[in-house]
């Protein structure tokens, strides 16, 4: 179990830093927890977008048989998979609807064969199992004081999704995908095709960051309903994240020039300075 743990914490520490760096402000018997979901996520990622060159139905059918694998060593109540060990081993230990997984699921599937989004609401129907979902898996760790902290916490997962997918662009794009709403690229009159810093798209990122900070705002809400260190933790997720946006804006909207980052430094010392009055 330990080695299932250490696992998915090493997948959080290497491809999702800013999330990693978040834990280490989270009491030290919450942080495998978090860094299990996490290691869920990635597997089932990992699937739609890092197996190589290997066609759309093997992929849909690995992940398949991963959510199957994975409900089926749930119902078990143990699992011998190197990753779902820990996994199957969180939701036992916390009250996490194993719906979320469906829907999480059912969201990579998509990527498998969606390209794009037509409206908001469309979008936010594919963010329902990729992002919001995630935020509501994460309460039953953090334990809010408040059950109206749910709505909250799904805006946040919408929130750092939506800045990932403004950072982005140009790489979901070589992936043959576009996450702002079509409706939108073409109320500003932009071809995303053309990968280029026009004033129309730089309007159109505008009106999307915009969209993103009101989602924060409402975050902001249910971070207030958290214990304090889990609070400590998320508002450290949310303003790393957050400042995403403001590099994005500092590079005058061209995230086609390059790709968009946090400095490692600046996560590290945000969370060095929030855990120095409690101890590692």
């Amino acid at each position: 179990m330990a080695e299932s743990y250490a696992l998915c914490k090493e997948f959080n520490k290497r491809h999702g830093t800013t999330y990693y760096w978040s834990t280490k402000v989270l009491p030290a018997d919450k942080r495998p927890h978090v860094h299990a979901l996490y290691g869920f996520c990635r597997y089932a990622d990992d699937i739609v977008d890092d197996l190589g060159p290997v066609p759309t139905a093997q992929r849909q059918a690995a992940l398949a048989s991963f959510g199957d694998r994975f409900f089926n060593d749930l119902a078990a109540g143990s699992s011998t998979d190197p990753v779902l060990m820990a996994v199957v081993d969180t939701v036992r230990k916390f009250p996490i609807d194993p719906e979320c997984f469906r829907r999480f699921l059912r969201s990579m599937t998509m990527d498998l064969t969606v390209a794009t989004y037509e409206t908001w609401a469309d979008l936010l129907d594919y963010m329902d199992g990729s992002a919001a979902v995630i935020g509501e898996m994460m309460l039953p760790i953090l334990e809010p004081h408040d059950p109206a902290a749910f709505g909250h916490a799904r805006d946040l997962g919408n929130a750092f999704q939506l800045t990932n997918f403004l950072r982005d662009v140009n790489e979901d794009l070589d992936r043959g995908r576009v996450y702002i709403p079509q409706q939108d690229v073409r109320r500003f009159g932009v071809d995303l095709s053309q990968r280029t810093c026009t004033p129309e798209f730089v309007e159109l990122m505008k009106f999307e960051i915009a969209r993103c900070r009101d989602l924060y705002t409402s975050a902001d809400i249910g971070i207030a309903m958290l214990p304090h260190r889990s609070a400590r933790c998320i508002r450290a997720a949310r303003t790393l994240y957050s400042r995403i946006l403001d590099r994005i804006e500092a590079q005058h909207h061209d995230v086609f020039a390059q790709r968009v980052s946090v400095p490692t430094s600046q996560k590290a010392l945000m969370v060095a300075r929030l855990v120095l009055p409690f101890g590692s």
